[in-house]
């Protein structure tokens, strides 16, 4: 057989039937069972998983300053992440999922849901929420005259 002759194609015996493959699972799990989720809300990073963080962004630092060409001025960072600057998604199936309410707020990172001993809320006090949009809309700004079209 020459470089350019594919090999050829075999097929299994007639005589074993096929091997059935699991389904692989796809997307996010419940973080207390295991299946996949259908809900999830935000809680605040642990001080590990700030620690952890602010050890990539360092890392990363490094590497920016060792390929910076020291013909330029040298990069000028921000302060390092905090817990404040980020949050951790936690996801739950339908069984272990928090209220509708309160998964619209963000947690502490001590909150231990989708904890059942809890459910349907969790152990922590959530942050307060957003303040509330103006109810007046913003004023109207004339567009220019060359992006109006048709009937506007």
């Amino acid at each position: 057989m020459d470089a350019l002759t594919p090999p050829p194609i075999t097929e299994p015996p007639d005589d074993q039937p096929p091997v059935a493959t699991a389904p692989t699972q796809s997307g996010p799990l419940c973080k207390a069972c295991g299946i996949a989720a259908v809900v999830h809300w935000l809680r605040r990073p642990t001080d590990s998983e700030v620690t952890e963080a602010a050890a990539v962004e360092k890392e990363r630092r490094a590497q920016v300053l060792l390929l910076t060409d020291p013909q330029l001025p040298r990069p000028e960072f921000g302060p390092l992440p905090t817990a404040a600057d980020m949050t951790r998604t936690v996801y739950a199936c339908a069984s272990h999922a928090i209220t509708l309410e309160a998964a619209a707020l963000l947690h502490q990172s001590r909150c231990t849901a989708p904890n059942e001993a809890d459910l349907p809320a969790c152990d922590c006090t959530p942050e307060a929420p957003p303040q509330t949009p103006p109810t007046e809309p913003p004023p109207a700004r004339a567009l220019p005259a060359h992006w109006v079209t048709g009937d506007a």
